[in-house]
């Protein structure tokens, strides 16, 4: 159940602002530079796709506005929540059983979690992060009468935490595309109790893998408000699952300079059996749609 790749912050670099200056302050190198320095100086003012600021301007300085959009990091963080159905195949000692749960039935047995996304950037290079906690807890009557226990208390967990690093091959005003390596780690666990425990029937099993990924996110703007954000990636290859793959694509809309919001539809898909003594089979789709609020930082 996780969100990696998820919903892509993007702040726009700052426009030219020394030209006007110049030309104020030397009116005889403007008026012999005829329609170069005219042109310069239209384009001075600030369109609505003009790139915004990264960071401090500094106008008395020879190169202030490009330092503060190239040199500087860019950081945003998206809180999200994913809302996925669960359908595939589970199962432990030779035994294997079909899951199919929608994402209210799933809802109905949450009861805690943390989901995020972080990015950062420097330059042509990018660091995201996408973290994924849930808790789900449920508990039933047992229907066997002869059993000393009459309710069996189940909480499952699943923390899904993948690091990424990339480089990005086009970075132009109408699309951002990078170029993503990195790995998902995987921890699922399972605390299963009775009630009475008279029989110590009680147990906590656990499984954790790691997947190596590479993948790639396109960005692109529809307008001044609307932007388009697609990601996914694909790994696992026996390292750790067999196979280890998701897509995202998210429609983000910007109510501020610094705030986006974002809704999409995620697909990850996971297919993981460990043999041997522990053998263990998880081999599931979670998909769903997703919402969440991309805040830049820097």
């Amino acid at each position: 159940m996780q969100l990696n790749h998820f919903p892509l912050a993007f702040v726009l670099s700052l426009g030219v602002l020394a030209a006007a200056q110049h030309a104020g302050d030397e009116p005889k190198m403007a008026a012999d530079a005829g329609p170069a320095v005219a042109a310069a100086s239209a384009n001075d003012e600030p369109t609505a796709t003009d790139p915004l600021p990264t960071g401090p301007q500094a106008p008395n300085g020879p190169q202030g506005a490009g330092a503060a959009r190239h040199d500087q990091w860019r950081i945003s963080v998206t809180p999200y929540l994913w809302f996925p159905g669960v359908h595939g195949n589970i199962g432990a000692l030779d035994r294997d059983v079909s899951v199919h749960a929608s994402a209210i039935d799933v809802l109905s047995h949450f009861r805690f979690g943390l989901m995020a996304f972080a990015d950062a950037r420097w330059k042509r290079l990018v660091l995201p992060l996408d973290v994924f906690w849930v808790r789900l807890e449920d508990d039933k009557a047992l229907p066997f009468p002869n059993l000393a226990a009459r309710t069996a208390d189940v909480k499952a967990g699943a923390f899904i935490l993948t690091p990424k690093v990339g480089y990005r091959l086009a970075d132009e005003e109408k699309i951002k595309f990078d170029v993503l390596t990195g790995f998902r780690y995987w921890h699922l666990s399972q605390d299963l109790r009775f009630s009475p425990s008279s029989l110590n029937l009680n147990i906590s099993p656990s499984q954790n893998w790691v997947d190596p990924l590479v993948g790639v996110r396109i960005q692109t703007p529809l307008s001044k408000k609307f932007e388009v954000n697609l990601t996914g990636d694909v790994g696992g290859w026996g390292v750790g699952s067999e196979l280890d793959y998701q897509v995202a694509g998210f429609l983000g809309y910007k109510v501020k300079e610094n705030v986006t919001l974002q809704a999409g539809y995620r697909y990850l898909d996971v297919s993981y059996h460990a043999r041997g003594a522990r053998d263990f089979l998880f081999d599931v789709a979670l998909s769903g749609v997703a919402f969440g609020v991309t805040i830049n930082l820097k």
